[in-house]
């Protein structure tokens, strides 16, 4: 309850009480790496389009006249104070939120010279494929699931160096575990298998990949797989086997990167675990 009248009041910046009353943000105080959550109580039924950070966004229904849109953030962002715009009931309105900054630890890491760090235009494309869906139809529910079951070994948002030069435009976009090759790999969530990319494929940076879609511009990516135990097209359930820990492609050892993407952007995935989304 707290959240809420706080995200509340957020918007008073920009309407007044009487228009914010439709209108709810969480979290209440957003760090780089976050999803914004943005609800809408509309009364003529129509979903609005959301703007944000010189993007729109789409938002989906998820209950009787209430529409819902995900905003994602990454460590790229430039914080600060953010508008967020849309037309709710016909009437053009604008609230602000302030994006607060947050520190991402880095690593340095030492590349073979004999060793391809370019992913090739196959596996680009279909990786670029997954992240722009937009499926109306919401797989997922509640708080997702943990992945697999060995330690964090990588966080997410970290910044490297490569072999001593600085990635400008890069972060980690996901949750590194360990584990022994072939250790189970679960789905955080339901959803559809839209990926299964192979390193006979094509998939020499990512390795074996699978790429589910939990609905609503949310999907998870998998990379570095020892084996692959669904196909493209299958439903997938919380929890369900989806392959197996490996060291395929681009890794120095067996381990499971998780991705988690909104909208075309990775985002952190520890608050999808701890508190999750409607």
């Amino acid at each position: 309850m707290a959240s809420v009248i706080g995200a509340i009041a957020l918007t008073v910046m920009l309407l007044s009480p009487a228009q914010a009353q439709n209108v709810i943000i969480t979290p209440s105080s957003p760090q780089l790496g976050d999803t914004i959550s943005v609800t809408l109580q509309t009364e003529d039924g129509k979903a609005p389009s959301i703007e944000y950070d010189g993007a729109t966004y789409p938002s989906y229904e998820v209950g009787e006249n209430r529409y819902r849109a995900l905003l994602p953030t990454t460590p790229l962002d430039r914080p600060g104070r953010k508008e967020i715009g849309f037309t709710l009931n016909g009437e053009a309105r604008r609230f602000a939120v302030e994006l607060r900054n947050r520190s991402f630890s880095t690593q340095r890491i030492r590349v073979g010279s004999g060793t391809s760090t370019s992913a090739t235009d196959y596996e680009l494309q279909r990786l670029r494929e997954f992240r722009e869906m937009a499926t109306p139809d919401k797989f997922w529910n509640g708080p997702l699931a943990r992945p697999a079951d060995g330690r964090v070994t990588s966080e997410y948002g970290i910044r490297r160096y490569y072999n001593g030069v600085f990635a400008e435009n890069y972060y980690h976009r996901g949750v590194d575990y360990a584990g022994g090759t072939g250790a189970s790999i679960y789905s955080p969530a339901a959803g559809r298998v839209v990926v299964v990319g192979r390193v006979s494929d094509g998939f020499r940076v990512n390795g074996n990949t699978v790429a589910i879609d939990h609905g609503q511009g949310v999907g998870s990516v998998f990379i570095h797989l020892s084996r692959i135990d669904v196909q493209e097209g299958d439903r997938i359930q919380q929890g369900q086997v989806i392959g197996g820990i490996g060291a395929t492609g681009l890794a120095t050892g067996p381990n499971l990167h998780w991705g988690l993407f909104v909208n075309g952007k990775a985002v952190d995935p520890v608050p999808w675990r701890n508190q999750g989304f409607e």
